[in-house]
């Protein structure tokens, strides 16, 4: 299984390139996307994760979310993609510490 890294920043300004480094791995077997090194997250870059899973998938085509950044599985949780990405839904992360709460307007 090849292994392809997110990078640490996965902002909007990265967005098409991010687009451009997976569109090179549509066609491999099995995929695990490592993305332990993020800090920073757009929702951007998170439609393109998730068209990337969408894509594959409909090819019959293994993907995974190998690592991730407590940055990132936030950003999935908050924008209700944690499934779509293949990420467990419990409420801990994966060194056993508890995830924060979902954002709330206090107004």
């Amino acid at each position: 299984m090849n292994t392809v890294s997110l990078g640490d920043d996965l902002g909007i300004e990265a967005s098409a390139d991010l687009k451009q480094r997976l569109s090179a791995h549509l066609e491999d077997p099995a995929l695990a996307l490592d993305g332990s090194a993020v800090k920073r997250v757009h929702t951007a870059a998170m439609q393109v994760l998730c068209a990337f899973f969408l894509s594959r998938g409909e090819q019959g085509r293994q993907t995974e979310l190998a690592s991730c950044s407590d940055a990132l599985r936030d950003a999935a949780r908050l924008l209700g993609l944690s499934t779509q990405l293949g990420l467990a839904t419990n409420e801990s992360s994966g060194d056993g510490q508890q995830l924060k709460q979902p954002v709330e307007n206090p107004a």
